[in-house]
């Protein structure tokens, strides 16, 4: 396993990481959890990403079982969270980035995680109705308190991260040092434009998911969806129109020679694409059986296979 800097913070995390969306509690409990965990762990992959929001709560608490089953040093392994959707109706307990939801917020993750602090703490989504000004002294508390080492944001616009990172400089807090955006062969734009500038201004680090685009550029969805996928999960129908774009199947079936090619599978040359980018700190992975879990570690050595005549082939192949 290979280890980058969270952007210009000094703490690393692993080039692949681990993620709790849509599997834990939906396809996944705690015994298969923590089989796919250490799996993982056992590769050398630090970092465990996690979310309120994710399946209610549950997901933590799933997490935070394995957590503190496996022995493991607290030293050793990153884990993180974060807040926006809520798990409750209230005015100040859904949508919102408010002081007093992210303080209890915090705390009722720390319970579910079974742990005394997080190392990373993401604001989910941004609040136009909060202020960024009382958001950023309410995240930078957090750290100052210990319960978080790290915060920043998760799809925000460069410009409100901008304006966070003045305010937070200004009034000499705790500055937002990640962002947490969607990124894969299908979705560039955020990252590689919009976020341009970000990188050597404000030294911003990006854990990016969804790097097969919800499964769609393993080529598993060519002939439909498949039973069992996480597509036919109740609560992600949204899914199913996604993964059957006809000229997004199209385009990765144009990609299958080039893996081939270079001997890897689909997803593994959608993965390693990702890490060919340098602003990318690491790229959050899912999986449902230790077997995915392994075929996405042996990713990590094709990236040294993308030559750029490789990389060349791979925008033309996804053009359109």
């Amino acid at each position: 396993m290979n280890y980058r800097r969270l952007g210009r913070t000094g703490l690393k995390v692993s080039e692949l990481s681990f993620g709790s969306w849509v599997t834990y509690a939906n396809q996944l409990g705690t015994d298969a959890a923590r089989e796919c965990m250490a799996a993982a762990y056992d590769a050398g992959v630090n970092f465990f990403d996690n979310a309120e929001a994710y399946a209610k709560g549950e997901s933590e608490r799933i997490m935070g079982d394995v957590l503190r089953r496996s022995g493991w040093r607290r030293s050793s392994y990153v884990v993180s969270t974060k807040f926006f959707w809520g798990l409750a109706d209230g005015p100040n307990e859904k949508n919102t980035l408010n002081r007093k939801y992210l303080r209890q917020a915090l705390d009722g993750s720390l319970a579910r995680l079974q742990l005394d602090y997080v190392d990373l703490v993401f604001c989910h989504r941004p609040d136009p109705d909060t202020p960024i000004e009382e958001t950023v002294w309410a995240m930078s508390d957090m750290v100052a308190s210990g319960k978080a080492l790290y915060w920043g944001t998760s799809e925000w616009p460069a410009a409100d991260i901008v304006a966070a990172w003045h305010i937070a400089d200004r009034h000499h807090l705790h500055r937002p040092v990640m962002e947490q955006p969607q990124y894969n062969l299908f979705h560039r734009e955020r990252v590689e434009r919009e976020y341009a500038r970000l990188y050597a201004d404000y030294g911003l680090g990006t854990t990016v998911w969804s790097p097969l685009a919800s499964g769609l550029l393993t080529g598993k969805y060519a002939a439909g969806i498949p039973a069992g996928s996480r597509a036919t999960l109740k609560g992600y129908e949204w899914l199913a129109e996604r993964l059957s774009d006809e000229a997004k199947i199209a385009r990765v079936a144009r990609l299958a020679p080039i893996a081939a090619d270079l001997g890897c599978t689909l997803a593994q040359l959608a993965l390693a694409w990702c890490l060919k980018n340098p602003h990318v700190s690491t790229v959050i992975t899912g999986a449902s059986r230790v077997e995915q879990v392994r075929e996405n570690l042996a990713a990590l050595p094709v990236v040294a296979r993308l030559a750029p005549d490789v990389m060349a082939r791979i925008d033309a192949a996804v053009a359109g």
